[in-house]
């Protein structure tokens, strides 16, 4: 463990990356601190050379004792697992909610800072908009929905509603879904949903997933 950062109510962990390869962006790692029975999947926000960062919000306790880890303590890592953004758009645009935010710094890098719009409850949380360049704000009661621009190619992340509202506008929309998981990588099913009639375990057939599919 390198370094933990406070961003408003988040926390930005950093970590060696080792031989680890950081994938593509919206694939993730699944974390496990010392002395907690379960990981948690978490995207990489940012991949500089030799590190992996991922932000966090600390809202139970296996994010707690991730985001409590101190400086040389230990963190086993799993990944890259799922499947990422697709990249080849002509004209991104990231769209991003709350902490879903998070695996938007490293998309934005990958596409060269196109234009974004992140939404967040409070201005408190919205601190953590400055990781993620050429982006333009927006604090409830007004919502991401209410600023998309036309013609472009969306990407999003975000809370559930965000992401189903997200849909309904823009049906070709790249949407990175969240959900709990446990392993990561497909047996315990515990990040499964129903798509189009069928069930999908989101750690293998997503979290990245086109508007259309989630819809149909």
């Amino acid at each position: 463990m390198l370094a933990v950062e406070t961003i408003g109510p988040y926390t930005l962990l950093r970590v060696k990356r080792g031989t680890l390869n950081p994938g593509a962006p919206g694939q993730f790692f699944m974390l496990e601190a010392p002395g907690r029975p379960l990981p948690r999947p978490m995207s990489v926000c940012l991949a500089p050379p030799g590190e992996l960062a991922f932000l966090i919000d600390p809202i139970g306790p296996g994010t707690r004792a991730l985001c409590a880890l101190e400086l040389g303590d230990g963190l086993a890592i799993l990944g890259p697992l799922g499947n990422g953004y697709r990249l080849d758009v002509e004209r991104p645009l990231l769209v991003g909610g709350g902490i879903g935010i998070a695996p938007l710094p490293y998309l934005s890098e990958a596409l060269g800072a196109p234009p974004a719009i992140l939404g967040f409850r409070s201005e408190w949380h919205a601190e953590a908009a400055r990781l993620v360049p050429n982006a333009e704000v927006v604090i409830e009661p007004t919502y991401v929905t209410e600023a998309l621009l036309p013609g472009y190619d969306v990407l999003a992340c975000g809370p559930e509603p965000m992401l189903a509202a997200v849909a309904l506008v823009e049906p070709d929309a790249q949407l990175a879904w969240e959900a709990p998981m446990a392993c990561g990588y497909g047996a315990c099913y515990g990040c499964a949903v129903e798509i189009d009639g069928e069930i999908k375990r989101l750690c293998v057939e997503g979290p990245v997933l086109t508007a259309e599919a989630v819809a149909a």
